[in-house]
């Protein structure tokens, strides 16, 4: 951090919502003045400090501010709710807690220490001249990143120096010198926790994405901000486009997609349009950097997979039992390399259980691999249903369904019923409200490209997918909406 204060200076790290903005320089010194304080309130080298602020520089102050302490930083998200904080603080047993007191936050322990975000305003402000920040080596732990609880009570993966180091090399385009990133990612998540290293050696600028989103708002900061790196969804990318010309954008290099596929007509189009690749990347909070496809990589590529490993990443698919499936197969996706966790924190048991006797950590997703070795997921192990004794996977029928052009999102869950066992119901946001597609029609369109016992039997038409505070789609909570709303007897 001091080599980056020192090459990158004033220069842009971090830009908030409404153009408040911090250099590297003031960056570090804010960082060293917290540091100072919080060592004045007894926090040590491998002490736990939790977060509970919005993203933004006062986040980014706090984080880089316990990591010069050789301390620990723990990121609790502003969406989770009182039973999914109380869980992680548990797990977690910060010494201190800094939290952000004028917001609808869940209330704390009262037993562990907090610094306001107003004390902490107050803190950076003054002298840290002669704070020498801790060397606690590489192999010290840096940061615990929670999970997003969908499968039960959040999972601390902790994360040390090491790496921070290799998600770095691993970035591969998405990084390079003097970037400026549009991110829209929650500060608590992996995609920005497991990637400091990344932003200090690359001199990369954050600035966040406006809140709520819109099209015309994207497009101001896009140009002002002079991005070279922006996310979105499909639906954002398709509305960004709209009036959009080669030299809208003149800084922009690169875009990723999230959360949703993007269709090959959309890759292509953003390409001819604006003269911008548009990339895939795959991840987990258990591994911030694992695959992702390339720019030349051909669209249909982009659309039906996440690409081939990272730098320093090997991925397998496995049948439950561990043996190697070949190509085409679905199975268990297992992943190794550098990018990985450490372990759960304060949990060995989870820890032994996540890792096979190689090393290889298990995850739950389910996936295929390509001739070409490309990864192509399917879902997660509790999401696939049986119907009729045949297994289905989720996404892929999500991705023929957001082919169709009546359709802007869809996700597809499993539903009990008598004699089948399973029914697939599909939860659906049409292109136009005004005129959705109908069951019958997405029946025959999905039947006319997969096997016929993986087309949807019931339809629901939403205006939104119901997203976890991680920005995925929230499958539970379909899954609870179809119990709520059932489809009629067959």
């Amino acid at each position: 951090m001091a080599a980056a204060a020192h090459e990158y200076g004033a220069r842009d790290a971090y830009v908030e919502q409404d153009g408040t903005r911090i250099g590297f320089d003031e960056w570090y010194r804010r960082s060293r003045a917290l540091a100072a304080h919080l060592r004045g309130r007894g926090v040590d080298t491998g002490d736990v400090v939790a977060l509970m602020l919005p993203s933004g520089i006062d986040y980014a102050v706090a984080y880089a501010a316990v990591a010069l302490l050789g301390a620990v930083t723990t990121g609790i998200n502003t969406r989770l709710g009182p039973r999914e904080v109380t869980s992680i603080l548990a797990q977690a047993m910060p010494t201190l807690v800094i939290r952000d007191t004028d917001s609808d936050l869940p209330e704390i322990d009262g037993a562990t220490p907090v610094l306001t975000r107003a004390e902490l305003n107050s803190v950076t402000r003054s002298d840290a001249a002669d704070f020498l920040p801790e060397a606690p080596g590489l192999g010290a732990p840096v940061t615990i990143i929670f999970t997003s609880g969908t499968t039960g009570l959040p999972k601390g993966a902790w994360f040390d120096g090491e790496n921070m180091a290799a998600a770095a090399d691993s970035a591969g385009v998405m990084s390079a010198p003097l970037d400026r990133r549009l991110t829209s990612t929650p500060f608590p998540h992996a995609g920005y926790m497991a990637k400091l290293w990344d932003q200090f050696i690359w001199g990369i600028t954050l600035v966040v994405s406006p809140v709520p989103w819109s099209a015309e708002k994207m497009r101001d900061i896009l140009i002002r901000e002079r991005i070279t790196v922006a996310g979105g969804v499909p639906t954002q990318w398709t509305k960004l486009l709209d009036g959009a010309q080669r030299d809208s954008f003149p800084d922009l290099r690169l875009g990723v997609v999230a959360t949703a596929p993007a269709s090959p007509e959309l890759v292509e189009r953003t390409a001819e349009l604006i003269g911008v690749p548009l990339v895939v990347r795959y991840a987990m909070t258990e591994a911030p950097s694992v695959s992702g496809t390339a720019i030349d990589d051909p669209p249909d590529v982009a659309f039906r997979t996440v690409g081939k490993p990272q730098t320093g990443m090997d991925v397998r698919i496995t049948d439950d039992a561990g043996a190697e499936l070949p190509a085409g197969r679905v199975g268990r996706v297992r992943i190794r390399g550098a990018c990985v966790m450490r372990g759960y924190w304060n949990d060995s048991k989870r820890t032994s259980e996540a890792f096979d006797e190689d090393g290889w950590f298990v995850s739950g997703d389910l996936g295929s691999v390509t001739d070409e070795g490309h990864l192509m997921l399917a879902g997660r192990v509790g999401d696939m249903y049986i119907r009729g004794g045949f297994k289905v996977h989720p996404v892929e029928v999500d991705h023929v369904l957001t082919e169709h052009p009546g359709v802007k999102e869809a996700a597809v869950v499993g539903y009990p019923v008598p004699v089948l066992g399973e029914i697939g119901v599909a939860f659906v946001v049409p292109t136009e409200s005004s005129s959705p597609p109908t069951s019958v029609e997405l029946r025959r369109w999905t039947a006319d490209r997969l096997a016929d016992y993986k087309s949807p039997d019931h339809l629901v038409i939403v205006d939104a997918l119901p997203l976890t505070a991680m920005n995925k789609v929230d499958r539970h909570r379909l899954r609870a909406l179809a119990a709520a709303t059932p489809p009629p007897p067959r």
